[in-house]
């Protein structure tokens, strides 16, 4: 190799090494560009929190939102009217810390409304709704869905009964609540809920004494069998008296409805008075369910530790929250107690609680609504992948990060409760 032929294969290679240099690391370059530029999980901040309410106010929407462009949903139910300034007031005391803290955003909020309500009722129905939200935040960021954050699933699928709607106030006939019975066993559901309660029925003797005469106590029997006879021994049944009845007739109810091997009474009294609960279910082989209208961990603890119920069913969208409906599933485990949430929300509220389902051991059922079915309301107010339920009465746990629901709020406006803002 003379000199001259050196230096041309010396500028040959330059050039080649010059041109390589240029596109060397273009594929990196690009992949960083297309990443997320979210910082790290521990600077993910709350920025702010705005709400929506709908079906006159006794529906809560929360949207949690992050400097990360992450957003969180979630959603309170019945003791929700008026709240909308209580709403901003625990946004306020939550804006700027990290919404991976859950718990300890939790008790940040609940300790500092001590004197402010913060044992039940609408306070909790509030908190509730934020929490939630701060579920979904944190599973979105983290990549992971909810129950996974809660430690894990035991099962895939969360077994649900349908509340039929037929409402007493209509006087629905025996041949109606058979009806009601087949239509929901034909939809692929394995058991059914009817309400017992009638205010209007026409051989009440008073509407403020909620003693049941002899006829009100026949009328139950009749609709309950004309159900059960329907749809045979194998399909679950149970019955709702909302907790409008005194002692004594939950305890004359729960005997009589005894022949048809219920799966529950529901609620035969209201939810104070934990002895008398006691009296009731002592007093009948039939399983009496309550805790829907019991608030925390703290309030079902009598019920618990004295025995007063058979099954508990919280509220995971006014009791607390999703932490906090696992810490009262476990209480009740302790105490070989089946945990049946009461379920009234949205469908966004319904995969919340079916988060919470999946990741305890000593879950029964979940309740499921027949206007997921007919109001179409209730698909334009959420967004989700795929079908809300699977044909054989049970739902999937969705696998997204989060909850796996989102709110829609363009399709939730034209429902949205007149004279309250708006995710303002």
């Amino acid at each position: 190799m003379n000199r001259r032929n050196f230096f041309q294969k010396a500028a040959v290679s330059s050039a080649l090494a010059a041109t390589s240099f240029s596109t060397f690391g273009n594929e990196f370059i690009q992949a960083i560009d297309k990443a997320p530029k979210s910082s790290a999980p521990s600077d993910l901040k709350i920025t702010d929190i705005k709400a929506g309410y709908i079906r006159g106010g006794h529906s809560l929407f929360v949207k949690i939102y992050t400097n990360q462009g992450i957003v969180g949903h979630g959603e309170g139910v019945d003791a929700t009217p008026g709240t909308y300034h209580l709403v901003k007031s625990m946004g306020r005391r939550i804006q700027g810390q990290n919404p991976l803290n859950v718990h300890r955003l939790f008790e940040t909020i609940r300790k500092s409304g001590f004197f402010e309500g913060a044992q039940s009722g609408m306070y909790v129905a509030v908190l509730t709704a934020i929490e939630t939200a701060l579920w979904d935040v944190a599973g979105k960021a983290l990549g992971v869905p909810v129950y996974q954050l809660l430690g894990g699933k035991f099962r895939d699928t969360v077994r649900v009964y349908m509340d039929t709607a037929l409402y007493q106030n209509q006087l629905p006939k025996p041949e109606d609540f058979a009806k009601a019975a087949r239509e929901a066993v034909n939809m692929g559901f394995n058991a059914v809920k009817f309400d017992l309660d009638q205010g209007n029925d026409p051989n009440k003797y008073d509407r403020f004494n909620w003693t049941a005469s002899p006829a009100e106590l026949q009328r139950m029997y009749d609709q309950m069998a004309a159900a059960r006879k329907e749809v045979g021994p194998n399909i679950d049944i149970c019955a709702d008296m909302h907790g409008r009845y005194d002692a004594t007739t939950g305890e004359r109810a729960a005997k009589i409805l005894e022949p048809l091997g219920l799966m529950w009474l529901e609620e035969p009294i209201p939810a104070e008075n934990t002895d008398a609960y006691k009296k009731i279910t002592a007093s009948t082989s039939t399983p009496i369910c309550a805790g829907e209208n019991h608030y925390l961990a703290y309030g079902f603890r009598p019920l618990l530790e004295s025995g007063a119920v058979d099954i508990i069913m919280p509220d995971l969208q006014k009791c607390g929250g999703l932490g906090e409906g696992q810490r009262i599933a476990n209480l009740a485990n302790l105490y070989y107690v089946p945990f049946a949430p009461h379920m009234v929300a949205s469908y966004l509220g319904a995969m919340a609680c079916a988060h919470v389902c999946a990741s305890v051991p000593n879950f029964m059922i979940m309740e499921w609504q027949i206007y997921f079915h007919k109001d179409p309301m209730f698909k334009e107010i959420v967004t989700f992948k795929g079908d809300m339920v699977e044909k054989n009465g049970f739902i999937r746990v969705r696998d997204e990060p989060g909850i796996g629901v989102e709110i829609n709020e363009e399709g939730m406006k034209k429902y949205a409760t007149p004279g309250v803002p708006f995710f303002e």
